[in-house]
């Protein structure tokens, strides 16, 4: 039973590649950020679509498809809105538009009507009126729903990220692979990166100049000096700890400024991974934040993907916010092989 996805919201194609690697033909993907297109057609066989899928035409969408195929319509629309990161937007209300694209994901199931249909986001999205419209809609339409809140290094990512992942078919009941990890076999940090030739603080390697890292102050170059795995900004010099820290309202942010564990999956990749004071985003051993070909792989990016053209201005700023806005390729992958079971098991079941 052949089958196709169309990505929405696809960026530079975290989940199209997961698909991809897991058997999965992916025709196209769609994001209103042009910048993504070449590290999606790059590394991927389909098509970029720079649009908004808000506003983009469903039938364009849907002519897409060829005939005869099982049609398979994923995505992850824009999670900052519902992101720990983000609480004022439950403080204050939701601003902007973002939080409506999911919203416009279910306009573009209605009109479509795929077999099968994907959503991906952050955990907090399940306490959200949005998400509970978005199942209901699903159900309403026919499809059979099942998701559920995931742990990735259960699924290959080597990360201590958690997301939402949602499954639903017309074909009949669908759910997520189970793991395919244990706490004793996650990937960890140094599985990931442990191999990459070593690097200073505002240096990049000379054969992958994406194997770069931020510059360092030399009063934080003495902070992460005095920074161990796991450790916080607590074990430094009174001298080195930022007058924020001393206030009881900044006691209780003690990872930032911090170091991984080489042995242990990474801290969540966030938009901003390649500066040391964002997270515990200090390098195991090196004086250095993680570069960003670090960033990519703890996303579980492969080391070979393409970011750039040959000789591109390389912005960190704009490579932070393509890799951590990215669905984990890892995950991708689980979420491609739990609809391969699927239709496997329909085709069994005749």
């Amino acid at each position: 039973m052949p089958c196709a996805a169309i990505d929405l919201f696809c960026g530079i194609g975290g989940l199209t590649h997961g698909l991809l690697l897991s058997g999965l033909q992916v025709l196209a993907g769609i994001d209103i950020d042009g910048t993504c297109q070449y590290a999606y057609e790059t590394n991927n066989q389909a098509v970029f679509i720079e649009a908004d899928v808000a506003q983009l035409p469903s039938d364009i969408i849907s002519n897409i498809y060829p005939n005869g195929l099982i049609r398979v319509l994923v995505g992850c629309a824009p999670c900052q809105p519902f992101s720990r990161y983000t609480q004022r937007y439950r403080k204050e209300g939701h601003k902007g538009d973002k939080w409506r694209l999911l919203y416009a994901f279910a306009d573009k199931v209605r009109d479509i009507m795929p077999e099968i249909v994907s959503m991906e986001n952050v955990p907090e999205l399940a306490a959200e009126s949005v998400f509970n419209d978005f199942k209901a809609a699903l159900i309403e339409m026919g499809y059979y729903v099942s998701w559920k809140i995931v742990y990735c290094p259960d699924y290959g990512v080597p990360q201590s990220r958690r997301r939402l992942v949602l499954l639903a078919s017309k074909l009949g009941e669908i759910s997520l692979i189970d793991p395919q990890y244990t706490p004793e076999t996650y990937l960890t940090v140094r599985d990931t990166i442990g191999n990459l030739p070593p690097i200073d603080a505002g240096q990049s390697f000379e054969e992958d100049p994406l194997h770069c890292s931020s510059r360092l102050s030399l009063i934080n170059i003495e902070r992460i000096k005095q920074s161990r795995p796991c450790g916080t900004w607590r074990d430094w010099d009174a001298a080195l700890q930022l007058n924020c820290h001393k206030k009881e309202s900044g006691s209780t942010y003690p990872s930032v400024y911090g170091r991984m564990s080489w042995e242990e999956p990474a801290p969540t990749i966030t938009t901003q991974f390649y500066g040391y004071g964002n997270g515990r985003f200090g390098h195991p051993e090196q004086n250095r934040a993680l570069s960003i070909r670090e960033g990519a792989m703890l996303q579980s990016f492969p080391y070979d993907y393409k970011f750039l053209p040959f000789g591109a201005r390389l912005s960190k700023k704009e490579l932070g916010i393509h890799i951590g806005n990215a669905v984990p390729v890892n995950l991708g992958r689980a979420i491609g092989e739990s609809i391969q079971r699927h239709i496997g098991e329909v085709a069994e079941n005749g």
